[in-house]
């Protein structure tokens, strides 16, 4: 990583004089702000808006849309009446924390936040610096035993000479997770978004959580992003092209805002699986591809262009080049490497619903699907969701529904560097592959402070047996594949979601929060999850939970 980072500093160094004083920097994965822009973009249906499915959020862009909503709103525009009172006051919040992007004659622009433990707003240079604090309580019934979470740390955000913003999170963390959680960091040898821990002998873990980046623009629509932080693609709870559950990773980011289309190249480097790679000089390293068009106010359009791939030294040239098909190139290379496409469709409808959609493609054969056989190597998977806020004209009231659906060996590769991971956890859908999930979320602010959020899901997935690959793990080497009693073999057809020993999970949860002052929340809440397995086994726990946090998102093992 040190050369990454190394090469990444020069990058920098190189462009940094050209930048011009449009930089910004983003908006943490897992804040409020997300729920309020959600409910913004369906309400405005303004295209500034429109290209959510890009995450984190671009901080200068959201409070440039902010203003002008804030603008129509007072000026009585039609949007007037869709604007709660409630969504006021988070509007105001916001323009509050991104102040040094608002207008010059905001009545927010020179007022010193009361929230910020430290705050500096000169001409030339602008900081925040808050603490990130959290200590969750919690009891399982599973095995009796305690769970607890326990973090410390710093978040910054700011503004060098109007040329250069950065973002800085740093917390140290110790966490006894409950047992279906210690059951996966058994298995993948990771704890949930974290490759790197240390066991305590409580049977707790030890992580640190750093993430940090700097973004500068070069053109008046070009941004660059550089850091080690995460990075989500998509308009639903999951995502099947990119999520943020696998953790950090080193990245650079090209976005390029033409028109009506928004352009976004990253490139990630990625830790290996734990004790698969046999070459310990192999890197591993993401390329991704974005493009989102507005169809118009309403529609959005968006492309999915991806490759995984090792090498021993360096990054491929090949797919160095922003403006470039990946597959094209990938194919070009004798097709060593590990691509994938993707179409992502969302649609504001009638000022209250969101309707949206993700296809990811790995591998198939039209005749295969036609035939529908079940040929092992048909890997696609879907996601269809809808986002009704407002809900039966109660005020705050939002409710979401999604399903996904991931056939077996979807992400898979025969190369354990290739496959579509990151430190032994999938770098898509936290559940890997051969599933069908549903969920459900009801969140509803009743009041300025008040938070309340229920959560309903339910998912079943082919798990293996017998020491034989079913499809599930995309660790796995996809031509070791289960056996098929016929011709002694690895089974060629039959494969559907589900297949092997085929498990089912109902998971429901309910949590409130009170935020006491900004970002600083008390809460409250349990989880019930029941799991079994068709060859007989079954977990059932409860879980109730109480703790506050400060400046942290809430961590939650909904699997």
């Amino acid at each position: 990583m040190t050369q990454s980072i190394k090469t990444l500093l020069k990058i920098i160094l190189l462009l940094i004089p050209f930048a011009s004083s449009a930089q910004t920097s983003y908006i943490m994965p897992g804040s409020k702000d997300y729920i309020l822009m959600e409910r913004l973009e369906i309400k405005a249906r303004t295209e500034g808006l429109n290209h959510s499915f890009i995450r984190p959020f671009n901080r200068r862009l959201l409070v440039e849309q902010v203003q002008m909503i804030d603008s129509l709103q007072r000026n009585q525009n039609r949007i007037a009446a869709d604007i709660t009172p409630i969504d006021r006051y988070n509007m105001t919040r916001f323009l509050m924390a991104g102040k040094e992007y608002t207008n010059s004659t905001s009545s927010f622009n020179n007022k010193k936040s009361s929230s910020n433990l430290v705050e500096v707003n000169r001409p030339n240079f602008f900081m925040v610096l808050n603490p990130a604090l959290q200590y969750q309580q919690s009891f399982e019934s599973y095995d009796k035993q305690s769970v607890y979470l326990a973090s410390g740390g710093v978040v910054s955000h700011g503004l060098i000479a109007k040329k250069l913003a950065f973002d800085f999170y740093m917390t140290g963390n110790q966490e006894r997770t409950p047992y279906y959680v210690r059951q996966f960091t058994n298995k993948f040898h990771a704890v949930p978004g974290f490759g790197n821990f240390n066991v305590t002998d409580s049977n707790a873990v030890r992580y640190y959580d750093v993430r940090a980046s700097l973004q500068w623009t070069v053109a008046k629509h070009i941004d660059m992003q550089a850091g080690y932080d995460r990075n989500f693609l998509g308009n639903g709870i999951r995502s099947l092209w990119l999520s943020d559950f696998s953790g950090s990773a080193l990245f650079f980011k090209i976005n390029t805002r033409l028109w009506k289309f928004n352009i976004e190249n990253l490139y990630m480097k990625l830790t290996p699986q734990f004790g698969i790679v046999n070459q310990a000089d192999e890197k591993k390293y993401l390329r991704i591809n974005t493009i989102s068009f507005n169809a118009n106010r309403w529609l959005n359009i968006g492309l999915f262009d991806a490759v995984v791939f090792g090498r021993k030294k360096q990054f491929d040239l090949n797919y160095v080049l922003p403006f470039t098909f990946l597959r094209a190139m990938e194919q070009q290379s004798g097709s060593p490497d590990n691509a994938l496409l993707g179409l992502n469709v969302k649609a504001n409808v009638n000022h209250r619903l969101q309707v949206y959609s993700q296809i990811i493609l790995d591998e198939f054969l039209l005749k295969e699907v036609k035939a529908n056989s079940g040929w092992w190597a048909n890997k696609f998977g879907y996601q269809l969701g809808a986002k009704y806020i407002d809900a039966f004209g109660i005020k705050n009231l939002d409710l979401q529904v999604e399903s996904n659906r991931a056939r077996p060996f979807t992400y898979t590769h025969y190369d354990s560097v290739s496959n579509y991971s990151n430190a032994s956890q999938p770098l898509a859908h936290q559940l890997g592959a051969s599933f069908q999930e549903f969920i459900g979320i009801a969140r509803y602010q009743p009041l300025k402070k008040l938070y309340l959020q229920a959560k309903l899901m339910y998912y079943y997935q082919g798990q293996d047996s017998a020491g034989q690959n079913f499809g599930n793990n995309i660790l796995s080497d996809y031509r070791v594949r289960a056996i098929d009693p016929v011709t002694g073999l690895a089974k060629e057809h039959g494969w559907n979601v589900g297949s092997g020993d085929k498990g089912t999970c109902i998971y429901a949860s309910a949590n409130a929060s009170y935020e006491v002052r900004e970002n600083l929340f008390l809460e409250a809440g349990f989880t019930l999850r029941n799991y079994k397995l068709s060859s007989g086994s079954k977990q059932n726990t409860t879980i109730f939970n109480v703790g506050f946090r400060w400046n942290i998102a809430k961590r939650e093992f909904d699997f």
